[in-house]
């Protein structure tokens, strides 16, 4: 019974990423446009907990915190080699896993997978319910992920480096 769950909630990411109604992505960005009263660098700033000073923020939401950056040369060169390597989502492995954390110091959650220190902020207002449960959260994460991973655009860059 729990493989034909996996292999559902696989079929499900894989169609919300193949998704490419204009209408609903429309939807989507007005959605991402109102976050609430935070912008999203304000919400991951939040999210991450503040002794990793090394980050990556993308387009979509979805941020890569460095352990040790003193063994990469240029930061935001691995960030993207990551995002292309981790972020697109393929049922029926490990890319199609995720959990979800509920945030204290601000509102939404963020979803992480199967590459390491790779998360994906969701606010509520991206969502189409006002009580969305884990799968849900999780699905739309894993896609907007999805999304950085097939075109990563770096919005922000936090570096111990620069300091």
């Amino acid at each position: 019974m729990r493989i034909i769950f996996i292999i559902l909630v696989n079929f499900l990411i894989l169609m919300g990423c193949e998704n490419k109604d204009k209408d609903k992505k429309a939807k989507i960005e007005f959605k991402k446009d109102q976050m609430e009263t935070k912008s999203l660098l304000e919400n991951v700033r939040l999210a991450i907990n503040p002794i990793f000073k090394d980050w990556v923020l993308f387009e979509n939401g979805t941020y890569i915190v460095f352990d040790d950056i003193t063994q990469i040369e240029n930061i935001e060169n691995e960030a993207i080699r990551l995002m292309k390597e981790f972020g697109p989502v393929h049922a029926g492995g490990p890319a199609g896993d995720f959990n979800v954390i509920s945030l204290e110091k601000n509102i939404g959650w963020v979803v992480s997978g199967h590459g390491y220190g790779m998360y994906t902020y969701v606010h509520p207002s991206e969502l189409e319910t006002n009580s969305p449960d884990d799968i849900t959260i999780g699905l739309y994460g894993r896609s907007k992920r999805n999304d950085d991973g097939e075109n990563p655009k770096i919005i922000h860059v936090n570096s111990s480096k620069n300091n």
